[in-house]
């Protein structure tokens, strides 16, 4: 009977619906360079309406409450979908779910007042835009009309695993490539990430979040080259996988400073 336990509570890790993008390392990594690109004042209000606490320590809040019912309704809200000419269009949203870019546009236009809303409004509204922005750049949270995204891999690691198990290839994307690439503190990484001359992180932070998943629809699309249905992931691929991860995360944080800074600086 323990054993029979144990092989159901693996099954469940290994084929549950995962819809969590970039987990807690990468969100709030992706929060922790926002944070140090936003200006002092931005930072200043920011902080306030969330309490004392920083933008990192909220960076995951979304995914901690989705399932609640005082905020089910944004369940839907974790991924975005693409045209067949990798564009966002208003046609793409389903109404009783939403997605990424109508939950984060419409935390914006709340937010371009928020000095008429209560300061409740303004604290999830904030949430939701941390949140979001770092969603629609995970590879696995883009929604190709063009690709089958349902489908299962073989991912190795000879130091986490002693075999190649059996991933749905949405976790590879979300988590795996993450946590056995880069043991590091979120500090550590973003320390690394953020390198870039100002010039550079302002050509990456222009155009509004429309232009920016279609610009992560371009670059991620070779995701369904790189990790086919059934292929076996090893060394090669995360050779190839953990600098798009790490590109992606850099641009969501530029991204999410610039946005941050537009509304509140």
């Amino acid at each position: 009977m323990k054993k029979l336990l144990i092989l159901l509570l693996c099954s469940a890790l290994f084929y549950s619906d995962p819809v969590f993008g970039w987990g807690r390392e990468g969100h709030e990594t992706i929060a922790k360079i926002a944070e140090r690109n936003l200006t002092k004042r931005a930072k200043k209000r920011i902080e306030k309406y969330l309490g004392g606490h920083s933008i990192v320590y909220y960076a995951k809040w979304m995914d901690e409450y989705r399932k609640t019912p005082e905020y089910a309704f944004t369940d839907g809200w974790h991924t975005a979908p693409v045209d067949a000419r990798l564009h966002y269009s208003d046609e793409l949203l389903n109404p009783k779910r939403g997605n990424a870019i109508y939950g984060l546009e419409s935390a914006i236009r709340i937010l371009e007042n928020y000095r008429e809303q209560s300061d409740s409004t303004v604290a999830v509204n904030l949430k939701y835009v941390i949140h979001l922005v770092g969603d629609m750049h995970c590879p696995a949270h883009i929604k190709y009309a063009t690709h089958d995204m349902k489908y299962d891999v073989l991912f190795e690691d000879k130091d986490k695993y002693r075999k190649a198990h059996k991933f749905y290839v949405h976790s590879v994307w979300d988590n795996e490539i993450i946590t056995v690439s880069r043991i590091w503190s979120v500090s550590e990484w973003a320390d690394e990430l953020d390198r870039l001359p100002k010039s550079d992180k302002q050509a990456i932070a222009a155009g509004t979040p429309r232009d920016w998943l279609h610009d992560a629809a371009v670059c991620c699309e070779v995701q369904f080259e790189w990790a086919k249905p059934d292929a076996r992931l090893g060394q090669d691929f995360l050779n190839k996988a953990l600098p798009l991860v790490e590109s992606q995360i850099r641009k969501a944080g530029y991204r999410l400073a610039r946005l941050l800074n537009g509304l509140f600086d």
